[in-house]
């Protein structure tokens, strides 16, 4: 499986300051590592990741002397929270309907202020140092974000996803890498079939070294389907993709089992460029529970400050 990780900008920086109100994120991973703003954190002894996040949005309130506003995937309750942090270290949450106003204008300049193409060279860094688990961490809240704000089939959410892909693959975790994979292939080839192949060849490498015959028969049916799309639409041009479709052929064959067409994921079967609206998450993606208002891990009184615990 190839996605490279080499630095297209060396000089790419993060900004260091932005306007107020702009939109802080952070994401805790389902074994807690927590991350603000594409900076793993360093969580000393038994420090909750609520805490650390907190103390982390009010040094950036304090520093910019304005309120921040914050939002909060965290994978240990399938919660998204939404926050507004004070510079006197006071925070609540807020509804979604009371959050900062959503648009372009709005995502643009946040990701100025924050850029994802500086996230996803600090993520290379990490790799390239075989930090593994700190590169998939970080390549997983730049997804899980991108996709919030931009839904799933953006072109930054797809380029997030396939890195969170490959870094899965390094990991040797090749079920992940496959359903992470296979989901950039199966939305490229319902939104633009033309670019498809490399996308199709990358879950094919990581389908490659599945052993569970269930998961290699059901996975095994949709590529070879993408497969068999991208050859009738004449978009089979390099050698290498023939040897990967034939080689699906030849593993479901000898494998003596299939499934039915039904099981085969239905948007794999849409025609390039079908369907309505965008979608805001992936299938496979577990959806996410809006937090209330006042969610009690998330509100200081005023005159908290970061490293004083609640």
């Amino acid at each position: 499986m190839t996605h490279s990780l080499t630095p297209r900008d060396e000089g790419n920086l993060p900004a260091l300051a932005a306007p107020p109100l702009i939109r802080l994120d952070a994401y805790v991973a389902e074994d807690g590592s927590t991350v603000v703003n594409g900076h793993l954190l360093e969580m000393g002894g038994m420090r909750p990741p609520n805490e650390a996040i907190l103390d982390a949005v009010a040094m950036f309130a304090r520093t910019l002397g304005a309120p921040v506003a914050a939002t909060v995937i965290d994978r240990t309750v399938q919660q998204v929270a939404r926050l507004r942090v004070h510079p006197d270290g006071s925070s609540r949450t807020i509804a979604d309907e009371d959050d900062l106003p959503p648009g372009r204008e709005r995502t643009a300049a946040e990701e100025e202020a924050f850029p994802p193409l500086a996230r996803v060279e600090r993520i290379i860094q990490h790799a390239q140092r075989e930090e593994l688990h700190a590169a998939f961490v970080l390549a997983s809240a730049l997804r899980e974000h991108l996709t919030l704000r931009r839904g799933a089939e953006d072109e930054l959410s797809l380029e997030a996803r396939a890195i969170e892909a490959y870094l899965a693959y390094l990991r040797g975790d090749h079920m992940l890498s496959t359903v992470l994979a296979l989901t950039v292939a199966r939305i490229r080839c319902r939104t633009d079939l033309n670019r498809a192949a490399p996308d199709v060849a990358r879950a094919t490498a990581a389908w490659q070294r599945l052993w569970d015959e269930s998961q290699v028969a059901t996975r095994g049916q949709e590529l070879l389907h993408m497969w068999e799309r991208l050859s009738e639409a004449g978009l089979l041009q390099e050698a290498s993709h023939h040897a990967m479709a034939q080689a699906v052929r030849t593993r479901l064959a000898q494998g003596g089992r299939s499934v039915p067409p039904q099981s085969v994921h239905a948007a794999a079967a849409l025609p390039a460029g079908s369907g309505s609206a965008p979608t805001a998450v992936a299938p496979e993606d577990k959806p996410l529970k809006p937090a209330r208002r006042g969610l009690r891990r998330f509100t200081r009184r005023a005159g908290r400050f970061p490293g004083q615990s609640s």
